[in-house]
């Protein structure tokens, strides 16, 4: 439950700046059209408010979709030795993942520079020592359950100059799982109304407004990932992942004493 009466929930006097305004039908916001005597409240209309709930919710799911960041780093006593280095390296890794079945669209290269590797010595200043060309790989794995065999043998492709920089589970469609946790949302929300309207001697009345609030989330992280002395034993355990959602819904308050 995640609203409470420090973080949005709120009841308004119907005749109070945010409440009855002549002119209306009952709640704020409305244009002409009610029936009224000047200066009045509507005639037969019963005090009212709003009150201002925000609702929390969540959904567990089995992630279908690992996203995996590695990259090869070769180094070489010129730019040319060093990029073409790291470009087999790359490759290797790549047909790796190819090998166990990975799509090559799902397989992308995200980064790629090359720089000066510098030394400093006593009366020499920075002297160039060398290059360092690195590169990085994004690779969608679409059975996160048998990833560890899939990075296990991109890692043994690369061998020392493979850099294993993340990993990310998540969805390759959420939709389903964020209508769970919306809907939970809801449920939260309307709950904690009711019971204001009921500690406010009043009911809730019509919906007057729904703000989807869009949760910040960064990558859902990896449950478990472990690796022994040999590159075979790295073991990848995905286990579920959650997705939160929350609303704030106005609703009327009827019948205020």
């Amino acid at each position: 439950m995640a609203a409470d009466s420090s973080s949005g929930s709120e009841a308004e006097d119907g005749f109070g700046a945010a409440g009855y305004q002549p002119g209306g039908t009952g709640f704020p916001g409305n244009g002409p059209g009610g029936t009224h005597a000047p200066g009045g409240p509507p005639r037969g209309a019963d005090r009212f408010g709003t009150v201002t709930v925000t609702g929390t919710g969540s959904a567990d799911a089995a992630p279908d979709l690992m996203v995996v960041s590695i990259g090869v780093e070769c180094r070489a006593d010129s730019v040319e030795a060093a990029y073409s280095r790291a470009g087999a390296s790359s490759e290797a890794v790549a047909s790796a993942f190819r090998r166990h079945g990975v799509d090559g669209a799902d397989v992308r290269t995200a980064g790629l520079n090359v720089r000066a590797d510098l030394a400093w010595r006593e009366g020499e200043g920075q002297r160039v020592t060398g290059y360092v060309a690195a590169s990085t790989l994004t690779v969608r794995l679409r059975t996160p359950g048998s990833a560890s065999a899939a990075i296990s043998g991109a890692v043994e492709a690369g061998g020392n100059e493979v850099r294993l920089n993340g990993l990310e589970l998540t969805f390759s469609d959420d939709a389903a799982v964020r209508a769970r946790a919306r809907e939970a949302a809801w449920v939260d929300a309307a709950s904690t109304a009711q019971q204001y309207a009921r500690l406010a001697s009043a009911r809730l009345g019509r919906v007057l407004s729904i703000e989807d609030n869009i949760p910040v989330q960064g990558p859902v992280p990896l449950a478990r990932m472990q690796r022994a002395a040999s590159v075979k034993s790295l073991a990848v355990e995905t286990g579920d992942s959650t997705v939160a959602m929350s609303i704030t819904v106005v609703w009327e308050l009827l019948d205020l004493p």
